[in-house]
C-alpha cells in the first residue's frame, strides 16, 4: 500500500486534528484544577505561567475542534488554522509542564506530517454568504456595543472597573444568564445605567439569536439532503480511494454488503432513482442521484480518486454509456460491469469495462453442479476456478 493514500489519509488528518483538541482541553483543565502531575520541566516553569498556558490550552482546544470541522468540510481556511494551532499546541503543553500533557505534545508533532502531506486535499474557499456576514457583523457589533457603553458608564454600575469587567458583564447578559454580581447601580442617577442595561440585553439576545439560525441552517440543509436522498458537499469532498456503484437494483444490494463487510473500504452509488436513494440515505449509505452515465455526476463524486468502478443498472444499454463516460473520465480506474444478456458481454468490454460478468451464467453453473450433488460452496469455488466468468 502507498504510505500517502491508504495510511496518511485526509481522515487521518481529520482524526488526529479533533485528538489533539480533546487533549488540549483535557490537559489545561487538568492544570487549572491542579491535578497535574509535576513532570521534567516543572522546576523551570513558574506556577503562574503553568496555570495561565492551561486557561490558554483550553480555550485553543476549542479553537482546534472549530478547525477540525473546517477540515472535515475540505475549507483551505482549516488547513492553515491547524497548521498555527498545532505548534501552540505543542508549546502550551510543553509549558504546562505535566506529564498529562505530554501525550498533547506528542500528537501535536505527529500531526504536523500529514497535515502536510495533504494540503492538496483541503482545497474548498470559505466563501461566507451574505446573511452569515450580516449575522458575524451583528455579533461583534452587539458585543461591541455592550462592552464598550457599560465601560463609558462604569460609574453608574456596580461591579465595573475594567474593560474586561463591561465584556465579562455583557456577555453574562447576553447569554441570559445574569449572576447579578454586576448591575447598574440604584437610585435617580443610574437611571440611563439602567436603560442601556436592557437596550444592551435586547441587542445582543437579537444578535445571538440570528447567529445561532444561521449556524444551525447548514445542518437543517444536510437533514434535508438525506431526506431527498442526496449526499451532502462535506460527504461527496471526503470521497477519495472509493468504490463508485453505478445504478441501482436488485443486483446492487448484494454488492452493497460485500463492500461494507470489507473493513476500510468506502463506497457510493450513483443512481437517478430518488426513491431508492432515499432508502440507502436512510441506511446512511453514500448516495448521489443523477444519471451515472452523465459526466457532471461522476465528476462530482470524485471519478479521478475511485479505486474502482462497478456498473450495475441492470440495463446493458445504460451500463454501456456510464462506462464509456467512466473511462473517459479516469482512463486508469478498473471498471467491472455486470451483464444482464450474455450477447452484450463484448460490447460492455468495447466500452471500456476491464472485467464483465453474466450473473445468469454463474449462476447456472451453480445450479447444475448442484443438481450433481455438489455443496454451494464447492460449486461456488469450481466456478471461480475453472470458469470464465465472462460466459
Amino acid at each position: 500500500m502507498e504510505l500517502t493514500r491508504d495510511w496518511v489519509t485526509v481522515r487521518a488528518s481529520i482524526a488526529l486534528t479533533f485528538a489533539v483538541a480533546i487533549l488540549s482541553i483535557l490537559a489545561g483543565l487538568a492544570q487549572i484544577g491542579g491535578l497535574g502531575v509535576d513532570g521534567p520541566l516543572a522546576p523551570y516553569v513558574g506556577g503562574v505561567v503553568r496555570q495561565t498556558v492551561g486557561f490558554t490550552g483550553t480555550i485553543t482546544g476549542f479553537a482546534m475542534f472549530a478547525s477540525g470541522f473546517a477540515l472535515r468540510n475540505g475549507y483551505r481556511v482549516g488547513w492553515y488554522s491547524t497548521a498555527v494551532l498545532l505548534p501552540l499546541t505543542a508549546l502550551q503543553g510543553l509549558l504546562q509542564a505535566s506529564v498529562l500533557s505530554f501525550p498533547l505534545v506528542a500528537l501535536s508533532i505527529l500531526s504536523a506530517p500529514t497535515l502536510v502531506i495533504n494540503r492538496g486535499r483541503f482545497d474548498r474557499r470559505f466563501s461566507p454568504s451574505p446573511t452569515q456576514l450580516a449575522a458575524g457583523a451583528a455579533l461583534v457589533g452587539a458585543v461591541a456595543y455592550g462592552t464598550v457603553g457599560s465601560y463609558a458608564l462604569r460609574d453608574q454600575f456596580e461591579g465595573i472597573e475594567t474593560i474586561v469587567d463591561a465584556f465579562y458583564f455583557t456577555v453574562v447578559t447576553a447569554s441570559t444568564v445574569g449572576y447579578g454580581d454586576v448591575h447598574p447601580a440604584t437610585g435617580p442617577a443610574s437611571d440611563i445605567a439602567q436603560l442601556f442595561a436592557l437596550s444592551s440585553l435586547v441587542v445582543n439576545v437579537a444578535a445571538f439569536a440570528v447567529a445561532l439560525g444561521v449556524l444551525l441552517t447548514p445542518a437543517i440543509e444536510a437533514q434535508l439532503s438525506k431526506a431527498l436522498g442526496k449526499m451532502t458537499d462535506r460527504q461527496i469532498d471526503l470521497l477519495d480511494d472509493h468504490v463508485l456503484v453505478l445504478g441501482y437494483g436488485d443486483l446492487t444490494e448484494p454488492i452493497l454488503e460485500e463492500l461494507a463487510a470489507r473493513d476500510g473500504v468506502e463506497y457510493a452509488v450513483v443512481t437517478p432513482d430518488e426513491t431508492a436513494a432515499r432508502r440507502l440515505a436512510d441506511r446512511d449509505v453514500a448516495v448521489y442521484t443523477a444519471d451515472p452515465s452523465d459526466v457532471e455526476p461522476l465528476e462530482r463524486v470524485n471519478l479521478g480518486g475511485a479505486r474502482a468502478v462497478v456498473a450495475a443498472t441492470e440495463d446493458d444499454a445504460r451500463d454501456a454509456l456510464a462506462i464509456l463516460t467512466a473511462r473517459q473520465l479516469n482512463p486508469d480506474v478498473r471498471i467491472v460491469a455486470a451483464v444482464t444478456q450474455r450477447e452484450n458481454v463484448d460490447k460492455l468490454r468495447r466500452a471500456g469495462a476491464d472485467q464483465v460478468i453474466s450473473p445468469s451464467t454463474l449462476g447456472g453453473h451453480i445450479l447444475v453442479d448442484c443438481a450433481f450433488g455438489a455443496d454451494s460452496k464447492e460449486a461456488t469455488e469450481g466456478i471461480l476456478d475453472d470458469v470464465d466468468l465472462d460466459g
